[in-house]
This record gives C-alpha cells, sequence and structure tokens, in this order.
C-alpha cells in the first residue's frame, strides 16, 4: 500500500489513520510540479493528492479513502460498530471533508477564484474565515464532554486535526473554542500522530 502526498497537506489524515492502523504502507512525497506529469495523472488525473495505491487498485479522494482503510481494517475499530455509529463517523467526516475543507479552499485559493483582482481576494478570505469559525463553533460544541468527535475514535478526528493546523497556519483565531484546543492536544500526544508528522518532516 502506498501513499502520494505533499506534506502538511490533506493526505496527513491518511498517513495518520495509517499509523494507527500499523500495517506496512509505504509514502512518496511529490511536488506540485510532479503531480501534472504524465505518470501521476495516470493514477490521479485531477492532479491533486492524495493518491492510494492498493495493488493493482487505485483510490482518489480523501474521504473514499478513509472509508476504504476503515472497511479494510475493522480490528482499528476507525468506523465504528454499529449503523448509527458508523453514521456518526460518517457524519463528522463529511462535515470535515465537505464543508470545513471546502472552505480552506477559499482562504487557500482566493488568487486564484479571485481571477488576480487583490479586493476580491481579500473579500473571499474573509468570508471564507467567518464560515469557518462558524463550522469550528458547532465542533467546539460537539466535543464538550467527548474526547472524539463520533464519540469513538475514528477517521474523522485526524482530518479535525489537520484542519486545525490550518486555521494555525493561516492564523484563524478561534477565541473561547477551548474544547478544540484540547483535543488538538491530545491529538498531538498521539504516537501515531507524532510518527506520522516526523516521517512528513513537520516536527
Amino acid at each position: 500500500m502506498k501513499l502520494y502526498y505533499f506534506p502538511g497537506a490533506c493526505p496527513l489524515v491518511t498517513h495518520i489513520v495509517l499509523e494507527w492502523i500499523g500495517k506496512p504502507y509505504e509514502t512518496e512525497r511529490l511536488t506540485r510540479e510532479q503531480t501534472k506529469e504524465p505518470a501521476y495523472l495516470a493514477l490521479n488525473p485531477t492532479g491533486a493528492v492524495p493518491t492510494l495505491v492498493d495493488g493493482d487498485f487505485v483510490l482518489t479522494q480523501s474521504a473514499a479513502i478513509l472509508d476504504y482503510l476503515a472497511e479494510l481494517h475493522p480490528e482499528a475499530k476507525l468506523m465504528g460498530d454499529t449503523p448509527r455509529e458508523r453514521a456518526e463517523a460518517r457524519r463528522w467526516l463529511s462535515m470535515c471533508n465537505s464543508d470545513i475543507h471546502r472552505t480552506f479552499g477559499l482562504v487557500f485559493g482566493a488568487p486564484y477564484f479571485s481571477g488576480g483582482d487583490e479586493a476580491v481576494a481579500k473579500v473571499l478570505v474573509a468570508k471564507g474565515i467567518e464560515k469557518l469559525k462558524s463550522f469550528f463553533a458547532i465542533v467546539n460544541e460537539r466535543l464538550k464532554g467527548r474526547d472524539w468527535l463520533a464519540g469513538h475514535r475514528s477517521v474523522a478526528d485526524p482530518y479535525l486535526f489537520v484542519l486545525l493546523m490550518w486555521a494555525d497556519a493561516k492564523q484563524v483565531a478561534l477565541p473561547g473554542m477551548e474544547e478544540l484546543r484540547k483535543f488538538q492536544q491530545r491529538m498531538q500526544a498521539d504516537p501515531g500522530v507524532q510518527a506520522a508528522l516526523k516521517a512528513q518532516g513537520l516536527i
């Protein structure tokens, strides 16, 4: 099994999950230029990361990869044992992937989406950050009385951890969201998280 990634980008979520699963895997660090080359585009036509290769099976899109790994390794208990537990895991995975991650796209990609208009880019960033804060407030409330988003450790937790890394990198202030900070500290101390961060040169 092989994971293609950029350091600190969303493949870090899969990298952490691979550590939690504890089975052998490989990684290949890419540059943005390499993702546009024919060899990589043959694996992932979007020219993006992550891409996971498992034998003759090539899978793209973070949510699909995380779901696949959880299904492939039920012993790791990263999706839940009951329909409701699995629904909760997928609910919060979707929140991270479809809502928070997508909104970060406006913040990181403002120059592109604004067509190079600096004034428009500033509005996109400001509105994106405003929306991010509203999503993080929902997640902060959810974590009250819980160590994990779904009520049990799941594939949603490393996704939230990586999103919080991005929030810090882009100086998205989250005042009063103590539950998020406690969660971030717990994750930061996790051996699997530490191993993935170290492997990507992030610590």
